[in-house]
């Protein structure tokens, strides 16, 4: 993809900022989508709720990422804090497909950030993107927030579902609580531990998201995923060796649900989802084993 001007929402999260530093490393001009006042020329305001961007807004932009929402694991599943997690994501998408729609000359692609849990509990199944959405808080929230891009699929622009797993990285979701403690020896599965977990190393998730960024063939969903998905007994196990700690500890799936609420659900349900389209698409991971995603996160 030849330098370009992207927008981005959510750049500032663990996925958006390692993804702006990897695009401005190789030349592109980022956009950043803020709802502080802008601190400089690379940033634009916006209000997702509210459904404003100021000027510039999305002008000349080719591409628009939208990674913008509540973290699903920052807080218990509130009534409240529930409608944030689905505003902040169905509310900005519709807000970025809009301004793009309305473009005089509108960008090439809009890529809008989505996850696995579209698919709900699927025990042992493998699912691609063919398969239908699950039930459930989760699978909901994901199709309302894919459809909330309609404005800009029906404006003819390239629009893309970046289907993500759960990112292995010390800084950000479900590895940033597990990897504290397994390297103080208190680690082990959650629950039966035979769910699978479907991840994907960070650098894996950034080199994704540009190659959908760059592949023209490529829309609607995508999963993002490594190839083989685990079960959280593997996936623990694997952490015990990688850090060298027993994993011998389990916490009991009714004392995840008390200490967790309705959140337990993100850990202890089972996505055994695939990356077919990426794969068709000849995209290389860096990182699929789980060990040395890891131990990439650990460097």
């Amino acid at each position: 993809m030849q330098p370009s001007r992207i927008a981005v929402a959510g750049a500032s999260g663990l996925i958006g900022s390692a993804l702006v530093r990897s695009l401005t490393a190789d030349g592109h001009q980022v956009v950043r989508l803020v709802r502080r006042p802008p601190r400089g020329p690379d940033e634009v305001r916006w209000d997702p709720v509210r459904q404003r961007i100021e000027p510039p807004g999305l002008l000349d932009c080719e591409a628009v990422v939208n990674l913008a929402g509540a973290g699903v694991a920052d807080h218990r599943w509130t009534t409240s804090y529930k409608k944030q997690i689905r505003d902040s994501r169905v509310l900005g998408t519709v807000t970025l497909a809009e301004a793009a729609a309305a473009l005089e000359v509108p960008p090439r692609v809009f890529l809008n950030g989505s996850a696995v849990g579209f698919y709900g509990d699927t025990g042992d199944r493998v699912v691609d993107e063919d398969a239908p959405p699950g039930s459930g808080f989760l699978p909901s929230l994901t199709v309302e927030w894919e459809e909330a891009a309609a404005p800009a699929e029906e404006a003819g622009i390239r629009t893309v579902f970046a289907r993500t797993g759960l990112v292995v990285s010390r800084h950000g979701g479900a590895w940033q609580r597990l990897f504290p403690l397994f390297k103080t020896g208190l680690g082990g599965r959650l629950g039966s531990g035979r769910h699978y977990w479907s991840y994907i190393a960070l650098y894996d998730e950034v080199a994704a998201l540009r190659h959908l960024l760059a592949a023209e063939d490529l829309s609607g969903p995508v999963n993002l995923t490594a190839p083989e998905p685990l079960t959280n007994r593997q996936i623990t196990a694997a952490m015990g060796r990688v850090l060298h700690r027993p994993a011998v500890f389990a916490a009991p799936a009714a004392a995840v649900r008390l200490v967790l609420g309705e959140m337990a659900t993100d850990v202890l349900t089972s996505t055994r989802a695939v990356p077919r389209k990426l794969l068709e698409s000849g995209f290389a991971f860096t990182f699929p084993d789980v060990e040395d995603a890891l131990r990439a996160a650990l460097r």
